[in-house]
């Protein structure tokens, strides 16, 4: 459990960091600070548990894009779970995160974001 609630908070981090650095990307309601580092971590679960299913059978699927080039093709499904998230949560909530636009804001935001999770998995041990 504390392992999942350092992943959890480490993806949240790293989300945030994203929304400071990309424009066009931001996290959507809260009024207080602690509301905002709720919606932080409730968005970096949501993300985590696209992460853990929709991904694989997007990259299943996309293997042929994969071999085609050479690996390049896994920054747009990236971007893909960044934009799966921000309709999930723009869609059933009020709050969450948003992303104005997929071609240029969420392929930017999951390069910045794989730089800074890699980063953070630096610092933070298994």
């Amino acid at each position: 459990m504390v392992q999942f609630a350092i992943r959890a908070g480490a993806t949240g981090l790293a989300l945030w960091v994203v929304t400071k650095l990309v424009s066009g990307i931001a996290f959507v309601g809260g009024d207080s600070t602690l509301q905002r580092v709720g919606i932080i971590l409730v968005v970096a679960v949501i993300f985590g548990v696209v992460n853990a299913i929709v991904k694989p059978i997007v990259q299943l699927i996309s293997l042929p894009l994969y071999i085609v080039t050479l690996g390049l093709f896994h920054v747009v499904v990236n971007a893909l779970m960044l934009w799966i998230t921000s309709r999930i949560t723009e869609n059933t909530t009020h709050w969450g995160l948003y992303i104005d636009d997929f071609w240029f804001t969420a392929i930017w935001a999951s390069i910045v974001l794989s730089v800074v999770s890699w980063l953070l998995s630096l610092v933070i041990p298994d």
